[in-house]
């Protein structure tokens, strides 16, 4: 449980961070874009870089300033299969006063890092947001259920390991219960919150409380209060 609580908050701050760094490399291009000028290149070589089983090829660029002065810079940005052949002339962008700050002017060499930035700092944020958000807002639906809704006494049926959550090599536990409504004759089974401790010693009996919308049983909350708290 506290590696899941630590986790949440390391998601969601390191997903901020991404985000604001593709904030700061966006403004940055922009800027760049504003001040650079256009002029034409030439791929003379592709550099390789090997990265475990894959390798990249970055495009090696020469091209004339408006000085007159021969520059050749290797770009940022790689792929593979290479996007550009040797030979290939391409479009660029660079300032007048910095010529090595050349970039070819494409859209992932211009804006490939703040692209990808930008996606993982959305997906760790997002999967951040929604660990320290889903409790929160289960605990409001739970308490709005134990002031408005229905009371039934359901009959405990099971312990089970949710295996759809896999936090540090272990699953939480969940309380599984049953409930026969008098009135339809149908059968309904209510799971409670997750559990990061074996709750079965400390189950009481075999009836347990659950709160139910009478409009809508698949709208419920298992009373787990007899448990005991964990310790932080």
């Amino acid at each position: 449980m506290r590696t899941y609580n630590l986790l949440k908050y390391i998601f969601a701050l390191l997903g901020a961070a991404l985000l604001v760094g593709a904030f700061f490399s966006y403004q940055n291009t922009s800027n760049f874009i504003e001040e650079a000028v256009e002029t034409r290149g030439t791929v003379t070589d592709l550099a390789y870089s090997r990265s475990d089983d894959s390798v990249s090829y970055y495009p090696v660029v020469e091209f004339q300033s408006a000085s007159g002065r021969l520059v050749e810079f290797q770009s940022s940005s790689g792929s593979n299969p290479a996007s550009y052949d040797i030979g290939e002339r391409v479009s660029i962008l660079y300032r007048v006063d910095e010529p090595f700050s050349a970039r070819i002017n494409g859209f992932f060499s211009l804006w490939g890092l703040s692209l990808i930035l930008a996606i993982m700092g959305g997906v760790f944020f997002l999967v951040g947001a929604l660990m320290i958000l889903v409790p929160l807002i289960r605990q409001g639906r739970g308490a709005k259920l134990r002031e408005t809704g229905q009371l039934v006494v359901a009959r405990l049926q099971s312990v089970e390991k949710n295996k759809g959550l896999v936090m540090n090599g272990q699953s939480p536990f969940r309380i599984v219960t049953q409930w026969q409504d008098p009135a339809t004759a149908t059968l309904h089974v209510f799971r409670s919150e997750n559990l990061w401790f074996d709750p079965t010693d400390h189950i009481p009996g075999e009836s347990i409380n659950v709160y139910i919308r009478p409009d809508n049983p698949k709208r419920y909350w298992v009373d787990t209060s007899f448990l005991p708290k964990m310790a932080s």
